[in-house]
C-alpha cells in the first residue's frame, strides 16, 4: 500500500457563496487499503465524496483519482470508479438481476458481459435466491447488498461507500463489514468509506480521517489516533476530602493528573500495571479509594480531543443544523 489512488488538495466547496461545506481538505488514499471519513452528519462527509465522484465542481482546490483530475477528466473518473450511495438507489418495480443489468446498461456494458456480471455479483452478495424477485420485497439488509452489487458492476479499482450500514441491524451491519473486507482482501480494491459509527471506523479503516466542520482535524490509523492520546484513563475517587493529585503525580507511569468534579482522572501507561500502584500508594497513605476504573483510548476520546466535543454531541449539533444546510443547497442548485 504504498501508491496514492485518490490525492486532494485544498479540496473545498462552498454552497450559495456562504455555506462552506468542505473547507480545504488534503489528504490521499493509497492503493488497496480502506480509508474513512469520520465525522456526525453536515460535516463535510457526503460532500466531499460527491466532489471526489464528480456529481458536484469544486468551489476551490483539486483532487485526482488514478491520476485523473476529477474536474478535467471527469469521463476517466466516472468509468474507474464504482458508488454505493447512502440511499437506496435501486428501482423496487424491477427484480434484484433488472436492476444491475440497468446499472450495466448505464456504463455501456454489452448485455451478453451485463448477464455473466450480474450473475457473478448476485452470487457474490448472496442475493442467487432472490434474483427475480421485486426489489420491494426486499429487507434493508438485502437492499444494502443490491446496492453493493450495482456498484461493483463496472469492476471498478476505488469503489466509495457513502455510510454504508446507516440505519441496519447490528446484524446485518457485522455482514456488510464482512463484504466491505473481503473486497479489500480477494480483489485488492481501494475502498473510500464515510461514516459516523466509531465502532465501524475502527474495525473496518486502515486509516482515518476525522472531519468536523469541513475541515480535517487528524489523520491516521485507529491505532495512531488513540496512542496520540498519550495513554490508558484511570478514574478514581477517594472517601476523604483531600487533595492527592500531588500523591498520584508521583507514581511511576503517571503522565497527568486532574481533579474534576470531585473525581480524579489520571492519563497512564499500561493503565492495569499503574492501578494497583495507585491503590497501595493511597492505602499506604491511609487514603480509601472508593471508586475506580479503568478505560482503553476509544474513538470517541480522540474525537473529543481533537474537536472538543464527543461524537454524541456532534451528532446532535449537526440534526439541529441538517435542515437549514438542505435549505441552503437546494437553493444553491435552482
Amino acid at each position: 500500500m504504498s501508491e496514492d489512488v485518490i490525492k486532494a488538495e485544498g479540496l473545498t466547496k462552498i454552497f450559495n457563496h456562504n455555506l462552506v461545506a468542505v473547507d480545504h481538505v488534503n489528504f490521499s488514499v493509497k492503493q488497496g487499503e480502506i480509508f474513512g471519513f469520520l465525522g456526525p452528519n453536515g460535516a463535510g462527509k457526503t460532500t466531499t465524496i460527491n466532489m471526489l465522484i464528480t456529481v458536484l465542481k469544486p468551489t476551490e482546490g483539486r483532487a485526482s483519482i488514478l491520476g485523473y483530475d476529477i474536474a478535467k477528466q471527469n469521463n476517466d473518473v466516472r468509468n474507474a470508479i464504482g458508488v454505493v450511495p447512502q440511499e437506496y438507489t435501486a428501482d423496487e418495480d424491477l427484480t434484484g438481476y433488472e436492476n444491475i443489468l440497468l446499472c450495466a446498461d448505464l456504463y455501456g456494458i454489452p448485455r451478453e458481459v451485463s448477464k455473466k456480471r450480474a450473475d457473478e455479483l448476485l452470487a457474490l452478495v448472496e442475493l442467487t435466491a432472490f434474483k427475480d424477485k421485486k426489489v420491494q420485497t426486499y429487507s434493508g439488509g438485502m437492499r444494502r447488498r443490491l446496492e453493493l452489487a450495482c456498484g461493483l458492476v463496472n469492476r471498478p479499482k476505488v469503489l466509495f461507500l457513502d455510510e454504508p450500514t446507516l440505519g441496519l441491524d447490528v446484524q446485518t451491519r457485522a455482514a456488510t463489514w464482512n463484504y466491505v473486507r473481503m473486497l479489500k482482501k480477494e480483489f485488492g480494491m481501494t475502498l473510500f468509506l464515510t461514516t459516523h459509527y466509531l465502532e465501524e471506523a475502527d474495525a473496518l479503516c486502515d486509516r482515518i480521517a476525522i472531519i468536523d466542520h469541513g475541515k480535517i482535524v487528524v489523520v491516521g490509523t485507529p491505532d495512531e489516533l488513540k496512542e496520540s492520546l498519550g495513554g490508558d484513563i484511570i478514574t478514581l475517587s477517594i472517601k476523604q476530602d483531600v487533595d492527592i493529585t500531588g500523591l498520584v503525580k508521583k507514581i511511576e507511569r503517571v503522565k497527568e493528573v486532574k481533579k474534576e468534579n470531585g473525581m480524579y482522572v489520571v492519563k497512564s501507561e499500561s493503565g492495569e500495571v499503574t492501578a494497583p500502584l495507585i491503590i497501595e500508594a493511597l492505602r499506604k497513605e491511609g487514603h480509601v479509594v472508593t471508586k475506580l476504573s479503568l478505560t482503553k483510548p476509544t474513538l470517541n476520546e480522540v474525537y473529543l480531543q481533537y474537536t472538543g466535543k464527543s461524537m454524541r454531541d456532534a451528532a446532535d449539533e449537526s440534526r439541529e443544523s441538517a435542515f437549514a444546510q438542505r435549505a441552503m443547497m437546494r437553493r444553491s442548485h435552482m
